[in-house]
């Protein structure tokens, strides 16, 4: 298990080297606490899975879907259900909306950081 882990590390380490350009534009987006002052991280190893960007307080993922997602639907379905499992919100663009509309892209980003429900407190739902 400690070698898959490594392996996994390693292989997200190489990603992060090896950015698309919607990659690249994304990281310009949310990098150095520019969208609510929320810290990003970039191939970040969530489990069995390496996810493209995400935040963990709150505990956002953003996934970059290119031509190639089209053949991996029940893939993309199964990992996102773990992510939600572990408490993450997940959201998805098209890299040619990154790469086009990137004031579009930032505002749903940010939305998605501020505009989740808070989790119920002790004393509610009783």
């Amino acid at each position: 298990m400690a070698r898959i882990h490594s392996q996994k590390l390693a292989f997200a380490k190489e990603l992060r080297r090896d950015q698309t350009d919607a990659e690249r534009k994304l990281w310009r987006i949310v990098r150095s606490r520019q969208l609510a002052g929320s810290k990003f991280r970039r191939q970040r190893v969530i489990g069995p899975y390496i996810v493209d960007v995400c935040c963990l307080n709150p505990k956002l993922v953003i996934e970059l879907d290119g031509g190639q997602h089209q053949d991996a639907i029940a893939y993309d379905q199964r990992r996102t259900e773990y992510l939600k499992s572990e408490g993450f919100e997940v959201i998805r663009f098209w890299d040619g909306e990154v790469l086009q509309h990137q004031e579009d892209v930032a505002e749903s980003i940010f939305r998605a950081l501020t505009l989740r429900p808070l989790p119920p407190s002790a004393g509610e739902g009783r």
